[in-house]
């Protein structure tokens, strides 16, 4: 409104000083005298100004036909003039504008459409690094792998669009399953640009299916320095890493110096539940048992589960069943309600033969909880009670058709795993296990695989030399994570009973 106002009021200023001068002009006296050849013109004032003005005209357009004349000139002798740069700004246009077609056809999927257009715009533009990488989407939308890698392969040969000819020539073998080349390109896309994500992630996953954990431990630090990763996740995967580094290192045999270096090095998390146990019997080798115990109670206190219990069980495998109970109230009674802690209870209970406290260890289990193992320790303890044998065929029949429990699931596919990996067998996922029961198993329940778990030599409990019953239940009866639906707890407990 104000700016509308004030435009206003220079209009009618301008007009007014206009109409001023011109009646100054009209009223004023003299003029202007020219002489051309012997003749004199005399101009009154209002004719001297419109003369002026028209002089003024008339010089500007033959200054205008002189510099066109000259652009015309230098247009024929080659150089770069206004003529040849309105040619050029028409190409420019009619390039973009296919560059744009091009890109809308990529995004409707119309491949072949896009490559034409890439095409058009390259004759137009002559800038392939704006044209190539369309093309070569393009030629992947439509199939034509060969032309796409083509295009990449050109792109590398330039500086500036080397680093996207690297990372198209790396998605394209990971896409044909060529591992061993992509990692060389990533490597190399790394190199260029160490802070681009995507080739981090890329990078560090096949640094870990190549089992290059040297490497991959560098590319995770790369990730915490340049800010991609967290800090509490980056300490969680460097552990990951580090145990199986120490996986590797003790299957190749190596030195206990660079075992030992490994191990510490894997102890980074505590919820590594692999890496706490080998750290526990790292220690347990050299004779330390109090760290081994330090460290199998801390990771305890952060997830239970049945590997903590067999190592803490290593620490003393020359112990009565009596003592080992004593000895694992330090581990149980940090999580006393967690399923696995009631379960241990339980098993310890049934090698110690007394089955009342393996039923009160149980508590409400069976009812919150009635996977496979569940139901088998009930059912060695009704065995164990002299319970009548269809009580004890009653369970083992729930158990055959009951949940596995918690297992090492990855989290990206579901896939389940007999033991612990770093990366999915399945998906390649990395650091994606976790233990917990999966949303749906895929292994049928075992049959008569089970039974000996349970049942054991029914018919020699009726000699008196036969064996107790729990040792048939908890020692170790098959190596099959199909056929095994009870997890082992602490298998020298369970052999020193057998003893």
């Amino acid at each position: 409104m104000l700016w509308s106002l004030l435009k206003i009021v220079l209009f009618v200023a301008a007009v007014a000083a206009l109409t001023l001068g011109a009646g100054y002009v009209m009223e004023s006296q003299g003029g202007v005298q020219i002489t051309v050849s012997g003749m004199e013109f005399t101009l009154g004032p209002l004719q001297s100004v419109i003369a002026a003005i028209l002089l003024v005209l008339v010089l500007w357009i033959v200054f205008k036909a002189v510099s066109l004349l000259i652009a015309v000139l230098k247009f024929i002798n080659g150089d770069d003039t206004a003529l040849s740069r309105h040619f050029d700004r028409n190409r420019e246009r009619k390039g973009y504008q296919a560059l744009s077609e091009g890109l809308l056809a990529l995004a409707a999927g119309e491949g072949k459409l896009a490559m034409a257009k890439a095409q058009k715009a390259e004759r137009y533009l002559h800038k392939p690094e704006v044209t190539a990488l369309l093309t070569a989407q393009a030629a992947e939308m439509s199939g034509d792998q060969r032309k796409a890698e083509e295009v990449y392969k050109s792109l590398i040969t330039r500086e500036e669009t080397r680093f996207v000819g690297i990372r198209g020539l790396m998605k394209q073998k990971l896409a044909k399953g060529d591992t061993d080349t992509a990692l060389q390109l990533a490597e190399r896309a790394f190199a260029l640009r160490p802070k681009h994500e995507e080739v981090q992630d890329i990078l560090l996953k096949l640094q870990a299916v190549k089992h290059d954990w040297q490497g991959a431990r560098r590319t995770l630090s790369a990730k915490l320095r340049h800010g991609s990763m967290p800090r509490d996740v980056y300490k969680r995967r460097d552990a990951v890493l580090a145990l199986s580094e120490a996986k590797d290192i003790f299957d190749e045999d190596k030195p206990i110096e660079a075992r030992e270096a490994a191990i510490a090095a894997s102890k980074g998390s505590p919820d590594l539940i692999p890496g706490a146990a080998m750290a526990a019997r790292s220690y347990i080798a050299q004779g330390n048992p109090k760290h081994a115990a330090r460290i199998l109670k801390k990771t305890w206190s952060v997830e239970p589960h049945p590997d903590l219990a067999a190592a803490f069980a290593e620490i003393a495998p020359a112990e009565t069943p009596a003592e080992r109970m004593k000895r694992f109230r330090d581990l149980t009674s940090i999580k006393p309600d967690h399923r696995e802690t009631r379960l241990l209870k339980a098993e310890l209970a049934l090698a110690a033969e007394d089955f009342p406290e393996a039923r009160r260890a149980m508590g409400d289990l069976v009812d919150r909880e009635p996977d496979a193992r569940v139901l088998t320790v009930m059912a060695a303890i009704a065995r164990g009670e002299g319970a009548e044998e269809p009580v004890v065929r009653g369970w083992l029949a729930k158990a055959l058709v009951a949940p596995r429990g918690p297992q090492w699931v990855c989290d990206n596919c579901n896939h389940i795993h007999r033991d612990w990996q770093p990366v999915c067998e399945n998906c390649e996922g990395f650091d994606t296990l976790s233990w917990k029961t999966p949303p749906h198993s895929d292994v049928a329940p075992a049959g008569a695989e089970m039974l000996p778990l349970i049942v054991g030599k029914l018919e020699d409990r009726r000699h008196p030399e036969a064996e107790a019953p729990h040792t048939e239940i908890l020692g170790p009866s098959t190596t099959s994570a199909e056929a095994d639906p009870v997890r082992e707890t602490a298998p020298e407990m369970h052999e020193e009973k057998a003893k």
